[in-house]
């Protein structure tokens, strides 16, 4: 019998889902989506932003009709932070969760996230980053001590796998190779 081992996998992106206060009893299932959907819940935890905390947040945001609403629903209650991986992160999670206009999704993604658990145009449910460095950023204003080291990608993985992983790899195994348990279970 041939055992299939899956292909491994380099987690080269990530992203920040926030859900917000509005759908925050609706955590678990929210997260059973993500988990569903092919995504890795890295790191999490559940705050409560103060409202200059928002602003800082938000600040992209600053100076538009609806930012004092923004920052006041945002700090009206606890929110669950994530920080997401997978292949192709920041595109498959803006994705999943559909027009940040809550009655728009309802008619053009009725199967979005923001769809299902969001409210109104304001109170859209969750949060996603726009961008991959717009993700980094973010992932640090939540998790100030997460360390967030460019992953390579394309030739510049393949290079570092070459120069560091393989050598010590193949020096680990034919060592092990060397080695004759006597009981080797």
């Amino acid at each position: 019998m041939e055992v299939l081992m899956p292909e491994p996998q380099i987690y080269v992106e990530r992203t920040l889902a926030i859900i917000k206060p509005d759908a925050i009893d609706k955590e678990e299932e929210i997260e059973n989506l993500i988990l569903r959907s092919g995504f890795y819940i890295i790191q999490k935890r559940k705050l409560q932003l103060s409202p200059e905390q928002c602003s800082n947040f938000y600040a992209e945001q600053f100076g538009k009709i609806f930012f004092p609403n923004l920052t006041a629903y945002m700090s009206s209650g606890p929110i669950v932070a994530m920080v997401l991986a997978r292949h192709g992160a920041v595109s498959y999670w803006k994705e999943l969760l559909g027009p940040s206009n809550s009655l728009r999704a309802r008619i053009t993604h009725p199967h979005s996230l923001r769809a299902l658990y969001g409210t109104d145009e304001l109170r859209n449910g969750l949060h996603g980053s726009l961008s991959i460095s717009s993700a980094e950023k973010e992932i640090r204003f939540i998790f100030p001590e997460a360390i967030l080291e460019p992953v390579p990608t394309g030739q510049r993985a393949r290079d570092y796998l070459n120069l560091y992983v393989k050598p010590t790899l193949l020096a680990g195994l034919t060592a092990l190779c060397k080695e004759k348990p006597a009981d080797p279970m």
